[in-house]
Protein backbone atom coordinates (compact mmCIF):
# COMPACT_ATOMS: atom_id res chain seq x y z
CA UNK A 1 0.00 0.00 0.00
CA UNK A 2 1.26 3.42 -0.94
CA UNK A 3 1.34 6.39 1.42
CA UNK A 4 -0.02 9.42 -0.42
CA UNK A 5 0.53 12.95 0.92
CA UNK A 6 -2.24 15.40 0.07
CA UNK A 7 -0.96 18.98 -0.11
CA UNK A 8 -2.61 22.36 -0.15
CA UNK A 9 -2.23 24.17 -3.45
CA UNK A 10 -2.81 27.58 -1.89
CA UNK A 11 -2.16 29.58 1.27
CA UNK A 12 -5.31 30.19 3.28
CA UNK A 13 -7.45 28.94 6.16
CA UNK A 14 -9.12 25.55 6.52
CA UNK A 15 -12.79 26.34 6.07
CA UNK A 16 -14.29 22.84 6.13
CA UNK A 17 -13.23 19.21 6.52
CA UNK A 18 -15.16 17.03 4.05
CA UNK A 19 -13.86 13.64 5.24
CA UNK A 20 -12.68 11.87 8.38
CA UNK A 21 -9.99 9.37 9.36
CA UNK A 22 -10.91 5.87 8.20
CA UNK A 23 -13.09 7.04 5.31
CA UNK A 24 -12.72 5.47 1.88
CA UNK A 25 -12.13 8.10 -0.81
CA UNK A 26 -12.08 7.90 -4.59
CA UNK A 27 -10.02 9.80 -7.12
CA UNK A 28 -11.45 13.31 -7.45
CA UNK A 29 -13.07 13.45 -3.98
CA UNK A 30 -12.85 16.71 -2.03
CA UNK A 31 -11.12 16.17 1.32
CA UNK A 32 -10.82 19.71 2.66
CA UNK A 33 -12.01 23.16 1.62
CA UNK A 34 -9.60 26.08 2.07
CA UNK A 35 -10.75 29.70 2.12
CA UNK A 36 -8.41 32.22 0.54
CA UNK A 37 -9.28 35.79 -0.42
CA UNK A 38 -13.01 35.03 0.04
CA UNK A 39 -12.83 32.07 -2.37
CA UNK A 40 -13.41 28.44 -1.39
CA UNK A 41 -10.75 26.16 -2.89
CA UNK A 42 -11.23 22.36 -2.65
CA UNK A 43 -8.30 20.08 -1.83
CA UNK A 44 -8.94 17.05 -4.04
CA UNK A 45 -7.31 13.63 -3.98
CA UNK A 46 -5.84 12.31 -7.21
CA UNK A 47 -5.84 8.72 -5.88
CA UNK A 48 -8.35 6.56 -4.04
CA UNK A 49 -7.71 4.88 -0.72
CA UNK A 50 -8.29 5.15 3.01
CA UNK A 51 -7.81 8.42 4.92
CA UNK A 52 -5.13 7.63 7.54
CA UNK A 53 -4.48 11.12 8.94
CA UNK A 54 -5.92 14.60 8.72
CA UNK A 55 -3.17 16.99 9.78
CA UNK A 56 -5.28 20.17 10.06
CA UNK A 57 -8.52 21.23 11.69
CA UNK A 58 -11.09 23.85 10.77
CA UNK A 59 -9.80 27.43 11.10
CA UNK A 60 -6.14 26.34 10.92
CA UNK A 61 -3.91 28.44 8.65
CA UNK A 62 -2.24 26.47 5.85
CA UNK A 63 0.62 27.29 3.51
CA UNK A 64 0.96 26.42 -0.15
CA UNK A 65 2.54 22.96 -0.38
CA UNK A 66 1.73 22.01 3.22
CA UNK A 67 0.71 18.37 3.74
CA UNK A 68 -2.89 18.43 5.04
CA UNK A 69 -3.83 14.73 4.87
CA UNK A 70 -2.38 11.26 4.39
CA UNK A 71 -4.12 8.57 2.34
CA UNK A 72 -3.09 4.96 2.07
CA UNK A 73 -4.02 3.43 -1.22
Amino acid sequence: MARIEIKSEITGTVWQLKTEVGAQVEEGDTLIVIESMKMEIPVITEDGGTVKEILVKEKDPVAEGQVVAIIEG
